[in-house]
């Protein structure tokens, strides 16, 4: 039996010319059998170079049989129907006919010395007066049966004798790569292309773990896994193949967090911030309540960092609405008591302005000074702020992206609290912790409302430390919530009429802000018909990102009032906004939003102490659209919804779109290889511990791969 190779084929070479051989740097062009066209459709999966057409690794292998006669594959596949195996059987078109119609079907029967199978070319009417009875041909396929009938449907064929040589030996048994393809570019091309030039390739990819650690994992070489990832000789070395690949997509992870980590600890310095119980107690009298159990140990942690001078880098993990807002401004209160500049970033302005409101409500009557730093400041207001910035005349600023701008300097920053971090990239994290003239940089509190699944927190978040707030704030009510079909929407609107009636308040959030041919409930269409209908007797709001700052805070301002009822709104209101009254949610089209955006909605409701209730609703089309919807109607806990949401989505889209930009993982899987990435998490301290800047001969490579292709976005480039 062969289990390797692309094809059975054999080729003469006598009197023939040999190409020179591929370099991994060599552009596909020039590979033979690539020309513009294919070319363009390399590019369009990401393949430049031939480097780039080695390391796209098949989706999957099938198994493919050896030539057999039609008896055989009879035997092969069971007697009920919807089996499938692939086949490859020769023999002479009995009879063949052509069904017309707009798209014609070709039917023929094939048949050898054993017996007959049926072939269905669908939409071929562009097969007429090529298949005729009489002709032998060789076809491939996944055969099944259908009607208790053996068939092919839409094989491939080709005439024997005629291709691929005159010898024509036939179909060996085989696994055949199944590549990420296009419409204009399939899997067999892509393998045609790579195979003849594979083992060349593969004999100049440099191995980059160091030999001791390679063989005390019990790892082949990162060649021979390579050539194993194209074409297994076994399924026992394709699963050796794909572990040494995954764990070296992990290891290069771990060590650009473990790097990060060590440069930031042993490197670099912040302002030492201490703390007195007489100033403890001064500080938390600020808050108008109590903190709850697991706000005040978050305190103490925060409280222990920012006493040192190593740069604290904690993440506050907190479910919606446990209190992270309170926690961080204890810590920039702690700021300027040791004569530090505080500031926090928001996502968005609406965000912002919360933040700026909620806590200049704490500080009203202390000698604090708070400012509000947006993008749509006037020129003459940013100049005046930036002023007081520089001269340490502002304490604290709240801002958005527009604090990122070059023109902002600080007298003497200490704290950084980023809200909402996943929605930064590393770059725009990092400027605000340059050295400033004394070489030192602030401390960092990095905040999310969206809990880290644990298996994502041991990856790009490995160089922070953790805390976490679990509890819900006293009086807090779990929120009710309701999966509600599109033809049942009047009966919620007619229960939001009901609660609206009682002197309560609600939320309607819509996906779109104009209307559009997609035929999404749009802000203001939406509250026309809400206005002209079941809610008549309410006033209604609406509140979206286009709107000035002004208007946006005049809405929310007479929405938190209690002189706007029902608050028709985008997504904008997504984080940050808290109204008491405000007892229920609709969410329209569901389906449309992504599970922790649909938890972070939820959170709007829920922040007093009557009970509250989210109405889902929606249709979904696809089976992921149902397990959201299905998960957030059966779970109100984050950190439950975080681990969901990773199973729903998998790691691909969480890990590399959402969390801080970095490029997915080829061949690892978060899901999967959870003991893998603890091994090569334990691998990487070590490695780092004894090279920290991976400086060595034998860390070369790594080094070299590492900066490839996660320097720019661990923002390793200031490590040096």
């Amino acid at each position: 039996m062969r289990v390797g190779g692309a094809t059975g084929r054999i080729i003469r070479s006598e009197g023939m010319a040999h190409p020179a051989p591929a370099r991994l740097s060599d552009p596909v062009e020039k590979l033979p059998s690539v020309g513009a066209r294919t070319a363009e459709s390399l590019a369009i999966l990401g393949i430049h170079t031939a480097e780039d057409l080695l390391w796209h690794l098949p989706l999957r292998f099938e198994h493919e049989q050896a030539e057999m006669t039609i008896a055989e594959a009879e035997e092969l596949l069971p007697d009920q129907e919807g089996a499938q195996e692939n086949i490859s059987v020769r023999g002479e078109i009995a009879a063949i006919r052509t069904l017309p119609g707009r798209k014609p079907r070709v039917e023929a029967t094939l048949e050898d010395e054993t017996g007959t199978i049926q072939l269905i070319f669908f939409n071929a009417g562009w097969l007429r007066g090529r298949l005729n009875p009489g002709m032998r041909i060789i076809v491939e396929g996944r055969a099944k049966r259908y009607r208790g009938y053996l068939q092919l449907a839409n094989p491939t064929w080709r005439i024997e004798g005629v291709e691929p040589t005159e010898m024509d030996p036939g179909r060996m048994e085989q696994y055949r790569p199944v590549y990420p393809a296009t419409e204009s570019l399939n899997s067999r091309r892509i393998e045609s292309i790579l195979e003849p030039r594979l083992e060349e390739l593969v004999a100049q990819v440099p191995e980059p773990l160091p030999e001791e650690l390679r063989t005390g994992r019990a790892m082949p070489r990162l060649d021979e896994a390579l050539l194993s990832a194209h074409r297994p000789a076994s399924p026992d070395a394709a699963a050796a193949a794909r572990r040494r690949l995954s764990y070296d997509e992990l290891l290069l992870l771990q060590l650009g967090v473990m790097m990060k980590r060590w440069h930031l600890r042993e490197t670099l310095i912040a302002p030492a911030m201490p703390i007195n119980p007489e100033l403890e107690k001064r500080i938390k009298a600020r808050l108008p309540f109590t903190l709850t159990d697991d706000q005040a140990n978050v305190c103490d942690e925060i409280f222990s960092d920012l006493a040192q001078t190593v740069p604290m880098n904690r993440l506050l993990q907190g479910d919606v609405g446990s209190g992270k807002t309170a926690v961080a401004l204890c810590a920039m209160l702690l700021a300027t008591a040791n004569q530090q500049q505080a500031a926090l970033l928001a996502p968005t302005e609406l965000l912002a302005e919360q933040h700026h409101a909620s806590i200049s409500r704490m500080l009203e009557g202390s000698d604090v000074r708070i400012e509000l730093l947006t993008g749509t400041m006037t020129a003459s207001e940013r100049k005046d702020l930036l002023s007081r910035l520089a001269s340490g005349e502002c304490h604290m600023v709240i801002g958005t992206h527009a604090l990122l701008s070059d023109d902002v300097s600080f007298q003497q920053l200490g704290l950084v609290v980023i809200d909402e971090q996943h929605r930064f990239g590393v770059e725009q994290r990092a400027r605000l912790r340059r050295p400033d003239a004394r070489g030192v940089i602030p401390h960092v509190l990095v905040m999310t409302a969206t809990p880290i699944p644990r298996t994502l927190s041991l990856t790009v978040f490995g160089d922070l430390d953790v805390s976490v707030i679990r509890s819900r704030p006293p009086g807090r009510q779990p929120v009710i919530s309701r999966i509600v079909e599109p033809s049942n929407a009047h009966k919620v609107y007619e229960y939001l009429a009901e609660r609206v009636a009682a002197g309560e308040q609600g939320y309607v959030v819509v996906p779109a802000i104009d209307e559009s041919d997609l035929g999404l409930k749009d802000v203001e269409g939406h509250r026309k018909r809400l206005s002209e209908g079941p809610l008549a007797n309410a006033r209604i709001g609406a509140v979206h990102g286009r709107l000035s700052r002004d208007e946006r805070e005049d809405i929310m301002n007479r929405f938190r009032r209690g002189e706007i009822d029902v608050l028709v709104a985008t997504v904008v209101i997504e984080v940050g906004v808290d109204v008491p009254n405000a007892t229920m949610m609709v969410i329209e089209h569901a389906e449309r939003f992504g599970l922790a955006q649909l938890h972070q909605l939820r959170g709007r409701v829920g922040r007093g102490s009557a009970r509250s209730v989210c109405a889902f609703i929606g249709s979904p089309s696809t089976d992921e659209g149902h397990r959201r919807l299905e998960a957030i109607g059966n779970s109100d806990d984050g950190f439950d919804i975080a681990e969901m949401d990773l199973a729903i989505r998998g790691p691909g889209e969480l890990f590399g779109a959402r969390q801080s930009g970095l490029p997915p993982f080829r061949v690892a899987d978060l899901t999967r290889d959870i003991d893998l990435l603890r091994l090569a998490r334990r691998d990487a301290t070590d490695l780092i511990e004894q090279d920290p800047r991976l400086e060595s001969p034998d860390a070369a490579e790594l080094r070299r791969l590492l900066m490839k292709r996660y320097g720019q976005a661990l923002g390793l480039g200031d490590v040096g």
